[in-house]
């Protein structure tokens, strides 16, 4: 549960860096996902999805070392 609650505050603090940092940016990039077709998206998600089973496996691979 420990490991859960930090993840969501990582997640959390890393999510809010953006909107201080980059808010413009972040209107730029909503605006082209809104024009990109569904299936695009749905492969974005699909791929980030991937990459973020990968890091936790090899976190965990990592921590029983």
């Amino acid at each position: 549960m420990q490991t859960l609650v930090l993840a969501i505050g990582l997640v959390l603090v890393f999510e809010g860096l953006v909107f201080v940092l980059a808010p413009r940016r972040i209107e730029d990039i909503l605006r082209l996902l809104a024009s990109m077709p569904i299936e695009a998206r749905r492969m974005i998600g699909l791929v980030a999805l991937v990459i973020g089973a990968v890091v936790v496996t090899l976190s965990g691979m990592l921590g029983a070392g």
